[in-house]
């Protein structure tokens, strides 16, 4: 029952309650008061009986619930364990099957929030056979015919029999009776659909709308709740050439891992090696038979015994570390959806300029899907015009262009660039007669490919190429989650980059300087970055968690810099937790990296791929120096994938491997990709 003040005067003689309303309420109040009392009491009796349960509990009890059954709180770096209501729930139900494989996978998803599978590599010991009880699977010997058996070794779902070794899986060793390995995938799955195929010729194809090779990946089906463990068809793995041929059902479709467009339906697909070139070496050697169609997983290609229709739209997947540069990934919140008019840009050769002379006035440019548009256009935004080209919502469009896409702009104008991804040339943006030009260019998750093209091999066509160069004056440039080649930015304007990389395409070519890529270049400011190359600026405001991959030219070109990384103004700014070189010339540091010239040779960052187009691209390797894979403000690594908190989850899921590895088991995470 519920009390309130008027309940209560109803119990009280009529004569008590006509007087106290002759007299102006003062017992009625007095009553509400009291009535107010008893609520929070009974409220407070109600909840100690919810407080009894985890589902039900207030959060301030969860802890001590926590504390009953020897729960520790981790580092809240994913959405399972952000808050622990659901992990202590769960601890019981995890504690009756500690130390089985099951619930070791189970805990490492839910840690670190990556995809995980667990291998007991007792199991593939091999052993000596005894007669009475043969275990098959268990030898001493690799049957040389099972060719899917042998492309797994090494591999998390290795099969093969082993020796064992006597190294500790922390020291590179496995195949041992305690060795317990949690493969981790940090990486995910990254898809395009309906997107253009390159072609090479009439008969030769690349998956990758930029015409590069690139390494094809399982899209991962989601894991059944009754799965004991994660399989590879779960899993963001490689598809090699053998998988396919095997299970061409099992990676062909529109659903599925990759699919071509429009092919009649009894076309015979087929798996293959296009990486060999005929006598000539000129095309590929392999070529299919008629009413077929080859395809190399592990290069990206396409070959066709007869052209099919261009544009040849493709599906398939690969795989990233981070939501940057364009992509099929969420970024609604990031869209200018105020913007009107919005002009869709047609697939139809011209459309693209069309639209943007449409709206130089104000509104919105939008590519509908991830295809190819193959134009150069030119922006001109009228004064006080606010202007966004950009893709829609989950779509990755490519704007190939064949030389600069020039910006001008009026007094007041903004420019901004949403997801879209710019192969080609340069954005350009030209002074006029009196300097001036937009107020602003952001640029918010696009890439403008570093090296302006890509060869057949993925390298970059022109290593070391302007992406952007702004000759105006004033212009404030913003770059949020972008990858971008050199920077070429006027001394009048400023720069501020957020979760990018800019690559240079080596440490000791220009990736930051004036349009003459010598001058010193605008003032600059960057929070969770990863720069390759050289670095020359009128001054630095601030730069945190950021990677300054630069080294000193060694070629002797153009003018000598006194240091890979120099602001020209030092006496304000501040660097704080990033690596830089030790004899770069900046404002005061503050916790950077490395601290003391004795560090030098050891600090320093080692990357897994610096070749735009890998899965790993950008990525710090585990081998790297501690100083930078914890040397981030909150114990993070520092640089663009900062975001991750790759460090935090490893952490969260050690610890928790102490409490559930059963006694005398050795568990060891390595890492897949």
């Amino acid at each position: 029952m519920t009390l309130d003040g008027a309940a209560l005067l109803q119990l009280l003689p009529a004569i008590y309650r006509l007087r106290d309303a002759d007299q102006g309420g003062a017992l009625a109040r007095l009553l509400d008061v009291l009535a107010e009392q008893v609520q929070v009491l009974q409220e407070d009796l109600a909840q100690l009986y919810d407080d009894q349960f985890i589902e039900t509990c207030a959060d301030w009890v969860v802890p001590y619930i926590g504390d009953l059954i020897g729960y520790r709180q981790l580092n809240g770096v994913t959405a399972t364990v952000s808050s622990p209501r659901a992990e202590v729930a769960n601890t019981i139900n995890l504690r009756r099957g500690k130390g089985t494989v099951t619930v070791l996978e189970r805990l490492a998803r839910d840690v670190t929030g990556w995809d995980a599978h667990v291998v007991e590599y007792f199991l593939a010991l091999a052993v000596t056979q005894c007669v009475k009880h043969v275990r098959p699977g268990a030898g001493g010997t690799v049957d040389m015919r099972r060719q899917r058996v042998l492309e797994r070794i090494g591999s998390p779902f290795d099969s093969a029999a082993h020796s064992a070794e006597m190294r500790g899986l922390g020291c590179g060793g496995r195949w041992n009776l305690p060795n317990v390995g949690i493969h981790l995938w940090s990486q995910k799955g990254a898809g395009l659909s309906k997107a253009t195929a390159f072609a090479l010729d009439d008969l030769r194809f690349f998956f990758d709308p930029l015409g590069a090779d690139t390494q094809l990946f399982n899209r991962p089906q989601v894991l059944p709740p009754d799965s004991p463990l994660a399989r590879e068809s779960n899993l963001p793995v490689p598809i090699s050439r053998r998988a396919l041929a095997t299970s061409m059902n099992s990676f062909y479709g529109p659903d599925l891992s990759l699919f071509i467009g429009g092919l009649p339906a009894a076309t015979v697909l087929l798996s293959a090696d296009l990486s060999d070139l005929d006598a000539a070496g000129a095309k590929w050697a392999h070529v299919p038979a008629p009413g077929s169609v080859l395809i190399d997983p592990q290069r990206g290609r396409i070959a066709f015994a007869t052209a099919p229709p261009k544009p040849l739209q493709v599906w398939f997947h690969r795989a990233g570390e981070s939501d940057i540069g364009g992509g099929e990934y969420e970024r609604l919140s990031t869209l200018q959806l105020g913007l009107q008019p919005v002009v869709e840009a047609k697939s139809a050769s011209g459309s693209v300029q069309a639209a943007i002379t449409a709206v130089a006035a104000g509104g919105a440019v939008q590519f509908p899907g991830s295809a190819t548009w193959s134009e150069t256009p030119t922006v001109a935004l009228s004064a006080n015009a606010d202007v966004e080209l950009r893709a829609a919502d989950q779509t990755r469009p490519v704007l190939q262009m064949a030389g600069e896409l020039k910006i001008s702009g009026a007094t007041g104008s903004e420019l901004t660039l949403n997801g879209l991804v710019i192969s080609g040339g340069a954005l350009h943006l030209a002074a006029t007669a009196n300097g001036q030009g937009p107020d602003t260019l952001r640029l918010v998750h696009c890439t403008l490919v570093p090296g302006s093209t890509l060869k057949g091999d993925g390298s970059a066509a022109h290593p070391g190429a302007a992406s952007l160069i702004v000759e105006t004056k004033g212009t404030r440039v913003e770059l949020d989650h972008c990858v971008v080649g050199a920077l070429r930015i006027a001394a009048e304007c400023s720069v501020t980059l957020t979760n990018c990389i800019v690559d240079a395409g080596d440490p000791s070519a220009v990736a930051y300087a004036a349009v003459d890529g010598d001058a010193a270049g605008g003032a600059l400011q960057a929070t969770d970055c990863t720069l390759v190359g050289r670095i020359h600026s009128a001054a630095i405001g601030a730069a945190s968690n950021c990677i300054f991959h630069a080294r000193e030219s060694l070629s002797g070109g153009g003018t000598q810099w006194p240091a890979p990384v120099w602001s020209e103004r030092r006496q304000e700014g501040c660097l704080r937790f990033s690596y830089l070189p030790l004899e770069s010339l900046v404002p005061r540091r503050y916790r950077c990296q490395p601290a003391q010239a004795a560090d030098a040779s050891r600090v320093v960052p080692l990357f897994d791929s610096l070749r735009y187009g890998d899965a790993s691209y950008g990525q710090l390797a585990r081998r790297s120096a501690n100083e930078i894979r914890t040397g981030a403000d909150d114990g993070a690594e520092m640089g663009v994938h900062h975001g991750q908190m790759a460090q935090q989850r490893e952490s969260n899921l050690r610890l928790r491997l102490a409490e559930y590895l059963r006694v005398g088991l050795d568990g060891g995470l390595l890492f897949a990709d």
